[in-house]
């Protein structure tokens, strides 16, 4: 019985980025020839792929990284802000007010703390 509810889990979350390719642009070909729209699914793939790691880097104990792309573009990307660079760092200028907004804040902390990856 475990056996089949680790399996069951698993075709769910397969499911559920399925769905959300399709939110963010996998229902459509947008473009008329095939190798346009073979760069456009590429194009689909890399952002599913980049929203999934910046919800387990960013909010790894805050329910906002089991939200799905429709609900975060209404709630965390739509916050008014604005980005000033001093001291030769970006500094991210939040509405104090915004409801996510300390939520938001630390998850770019917690990005910004990420060690850089080695060149090369």
């Amino acid at each position: 019985m475990a056996d089949l509810e680790v399996r069951h889990r698993s075709r769910a979350r397969c499911e559920d980025r399925i769905r959300i390719a399709k939110d963010s642009g996998l229902r459509n070909f947008p473009l008329k020839g095939f190798d346009q729209n073979q760069i456009w699914l590429a194009v689909v793939a890399l952002a599913g792929e980049i929203e999934a790691w910046k919800s387990l880097l960013a909010f790894p104990t805050h329910e906002i990284r089991r939200w799905e792309p429709k609900k975060l573009r209404m709630h965390v990307y739509a916050v008014p802000a604005t980005i000033a660079r001093t001291a030769r760092r970006a500094v991210v200028h939040m509405k104090a007010t915004a409801r996510w907004a300390g939520v938001i804040v630390a998850g770019l902390d917690r990005l910004r703390s990420l060690p850089r990856p080695a060149p090369g």
